[in-house]
C-alpha cells in the first residue's frame, strides 16, 4: 500500500495522511472532478487505537468520531471505509 501512496505523491498528488495509521489504509478513492483521497479502514483504525493506545472500544469510537471522521481539513480530507464482515 505504501508504494501505491508513493506513486500518487510522485505524480504530484498531495495526499493527506493520518499520522501513525499507515497500516489502516484501505486504498485511494478517485472521484470525478475531485482530487484523490486516502481511504482508511474504520475497523482497523479503531483496533489500532484499542491495541496501541490502550483505549476501550467506547473511547476509541469517541476519539474517532471527534478527531478523525469529525475533522474536516479541506477537500483532501481522508475518508473511511466500513467493510462488511465476511
Amino acid at each position: 500500500m505504501k508504494e501505491l501512496i508513493q506513486d500518487y505523491i510522485d505524480a504530484g498528488e498531495p495526499l493527506l495522511k493520518m499520522d501513525g495509521f499507515d497500516d489502516c489504509i484501505a486504498g485511494i478513492v478517485e472521484r470525478i472532478g475531485q482530487d484523490p483521497i486516502i481511504c482508511y479502514d474504520k475497523a482497523k483504525v479503531l483496533d489500532q487505537m484499542i491495541v496501541s493506545d490502550g483505549m476501550s472500544y467506547e473511547e476509541a469510537v469517541e476519539y474517532f468520531e471527534y478527531n478523525q471522521i469529525g475533522a474536516w481539513v479541506g477537500d483532501r480530507t481522508p475518508c473511511f471505509l466500513i467493510a462488511p464482515e465476511l
